[in-house]
């Protein structure tokens, strides 16, 4: 999945970034899989489907409102911080690779299936050094996943170099399918990760 190859969602994702990020000041960088057929894969921003997209971060749009759940988690976490003006003017959500996959229907995770792992990885290293040639940063990031895509981000970090530290967060989607009924005690623990980083990079 490419959303940047339609038009609509180009327009859309660039006055998203233009509205949360015409600045210079570094953003800490938070790391998800790969866009999932509901959110990110349809309008271009990650953990961000046409509901959230159009409230709170104030971009109509005319796709069908269909809510995805790690959007749901990830616009909840953000409303407890303080909002999307003061989460995006600190975060910068991106993934590991920028495109989705689909098998047999479902979301594909990059890591998922050995050769597409191996054919993505030129285009993570690519992506991963643009981002960070566009988007000032720290020394450490957040890498949603504790398992396969921290352990995959590790490796890649591990011979590139690209942050110091990489602080990993339970994956919402893992939350919401499994940790439903206590999402609050989550949203706290990233805002208080989240807020200790925060206060080391920006006191």
């Amino acid at each position: 999945m490419n959303p940047y190859m339609d038009q609509v969602a180009w327009e859309t994702a660039e006055a998203f970034y233009q509205k949360f990020y015409s600045d210079a000041r570094p953003r800490i960088f938070i790391f998800g899989i790969n866009p999932g057929r509901f959110g990110g894969g349809i309008t271009g921003i990650p953990f961000t489907d046409p509901i959230r997209l159009e409230d709170p971060c104030g971009i109509p749009n005319d796709w069908k409102k269909t809510a995805e759940l790690s959007s749901q988690f990830i616009y909840e976490m953000i409303d407890a911080y303080g909002g999307v003006q003061s989460f995006y003017r600190d975060f910068f959500i991106t993934a590991i690779v920028p495109l989705g996959f689909v098998k047999n229907g479902k979301n594909l995770n990059y890591y998922d299936d050995r050769e597409l792992l191996k054919a993505c990885e030129p285009f993570i290293l690519w992506s991963i050094r643009r981002q960070l040639e566009t988007i000032p940063s720290f020394d450490a990031c957040f890498c949603l996943g504790e398992g396969a895509n921290y352990k995959q981000f590790m490796r890649l970090n591990a011979e590139h170099r690209f942050f110091k530290e990489i602080i990993p967060l339970p994956h919402p989607r893992w939350i919401m399918q499994y940790r439903r009924k206590t999402i609050p005690r989550f949203i706290d623990l990233y805002n208080e990760k989240l807020a200790t980083a925060i206060s080391r990079f920006h006191p």
